[in-house]
């Protein structure tokens, strides 16, 4: 719609306004009791029944001496009757003024129309809320990608699959806090402001604590913290907590997304798979329909067992058996066949991870566990016991996206100080002595994991774009 057709719409839109208010009727900020949601009148349908319901108008079908429209509130749509012998003629009259768009509040008897169709039949009605821009145009859905995502609530209006899309992300993160309360988790709250950004590697959004006169960081990840509780004394945590980090916006990637940890004591890395295939066969089966999502070639099936294979054979199935044996001029060679480009400061460890995450990792379609990563890649791991060059983890891959990374954590206060000051290197600053101080206290031996819910949420959904899955992604503004 242009600039001056939009004006237009809305010059009409003025205009009835002000002849409702010159009728009595107020145009915003007026409440109104209803019997209940649409959704629980429909539930609770009787033939005559009188009821009150309101919600926004989205359909008009004028016959002149009858109209039937749609209202749609939260929960369903409803069909109501506007009848001019029902009404008195000023009521009538004014009810022709009103818009597609507009919030209204309803009285009338319930009733089945020929059609089979439930609907209400209007004896008063009241303006509630006047919509002064149009909804995007004859209710098809709004079809333009950047106006959905900047105009959310357009999205949501207007497709009801959007809608559908988002109420079931909301019944998954309810579901995922019944499943860890019902284990015996406890929820709680850790610092999204922080004096050091720990817990991942990753760029920090960086602030300034105006009445301390310090630097802080939002967080990147809340682990160090909820470590700090496993010391303390709970011994099963979690947090739906919410994450920032100053990096690329991709198909895959949000500045700010929403991460689940987990911790628990006195386990290992088989108890947080447990509670993974656990967690994602339950919300397959209760909020998305099923444990096969997708069709054809690109279904994902979660049924159990999933694989698991080593980082290591991944690597030397995608590179070639005598991988780990060539000289680093000769990886660095074969990597670059492969279309990689590799950075001139990269060892051999750091172009072989590189292989991993841009040429092994998108293959991974179906479930898999990848596990015994390098000990560098994950300093706050802890080492296998058969091998301490790599790490007790595994990373659950599903559709090529990393989704799930889970720890046997590392609880040796001597070893972690060593591991962090090798990855901060010169910026010293950077090691949070506070969480080391914290585990010279004793943290009991403890399995963790870190879920991406955005990206659990795109999976289980079938979507492509993490922009689908969070109702306001981060857009450069115009």
């Amino acid at each position: 719609m242009s600039e001056l057709t939009q004006n237009e719409y809305r010059e009409q839109r003025l205009t009835n306004m002000r002849a409702l208010e010159d009728m009595g009727y107020k145009p915003f900020g007026h409440a109104f009791k209803r019997s209940g949601r649409l959704a629980e009148i429909r539930a609770d349908f009787e033939e005559e029944k009188v009821v009150t319901a309101a919600g926004r108008l989205t359909t008009v079908r004028d016959m002149g001496k009858s109209i039937f429209a749609d209202i749609r509130d939260g929960s369903d749509r409803f069909q109501i009757y506007v009848q001019k012998k029902s009404l008195d003629e000023e009521a009538f009259d004014a009810f022709k003024l009103l818009d597609v768009g507009d919030h209204i509040g309803v009285e009338g008897a319930l009733f089945t129309t020929r059609t089979g169709e439930s609907t209400i039949k209007i004896s008063k009605w009241d303006l509630l809320s006047k919509s002064l821009l149009p909804l995007p145009e004859k209710w098809h859905g709004l079809k333009d990608v950047e106006a959905r995502y900047r105009q959310r609530y357009l999205d949501l209006i207007s497709n009801p699959d959007v809608r559908a899309l988002f109420d079931k992300r909301i019944a998954a993160i309810r579901e995922t806090r019944a499943f860890l309360e019902a284990r015996g988790f406890s929820e709680v709250e850790t610092p999204m402001l922080q004096g050091q950004a720990g817990g991942a590697a990753a760029r920090p959004f960086v602030t300034h604590y105006t009445a301390l006169d310090q630097e802080m960081y939002m967080r990147i990840a809340p682990e160090l913290y909820l470590k700090r509780l496993l010391v303390g004394g709970f011994d099963k945590v979690f947090e739906l907590n919410r994450s920032f980090r100053n990096e690329g916006l991709s198909r895959t990637h949000n500045p700010e997304f929403t991460m689940l940890e987990i911790y628990e004591a006195y386990t290992d890395l088989s108890g947080m798979k447990d509670i993974i295939e656990g967690l994602i066969t339950h919300l397959a089966t209760e909020v998305f329909g099923g444990l096969v999502v997708g069709e054809g070639d690109d279904a994902i099936d979660f049924n159990l067992p999933w694989r698991e294979v080593t980082y290591r054979d991944l690597i030397l199935e995608r590179m070639g058996e005598d991988w780990y044996d060539l000289s680093f001029e000769d990886a660095c060679a074969r990597a670059e066949k492969e279309g990689l480009s590799l950075d001139p400061e990269w060892g051999m460890m750091m172009v072989t991870h590189e292989v991993y995450e841009k040429l092994i990792e998108k293959t991974l379609h179906q479930p898999t566990f990848v596990t015994r990563f390098p000990a560098e890649l994950v300093p706050l791991a802890g080492a296998c016991d058969d091998d301490a060059s790599v790490v007790d983890v595994f990373e659950l891959v599903i559709g090529g996206k990393e989704v799930a990374p889970a720890y046997k954590e590392l609880n040796n206060p001597l070893v972690q100080r060593e591991r962090l000051d090798n990855q901060a290197g010169e910026d010293t600053e950077k090691v949070d002595t506070d969480f080391l101080t914290a585990l010279e206290h004793g943290m009991p031996p403890a399995g963790g994991m870190g879920i991406g819910i955005d990206r659990l949420i795109m999976t289980l959904a079938g979507v492509d774009a993490i922009r689908d899955v969070i109702l306001f992604p981060q857009l450069r503004q115009k």
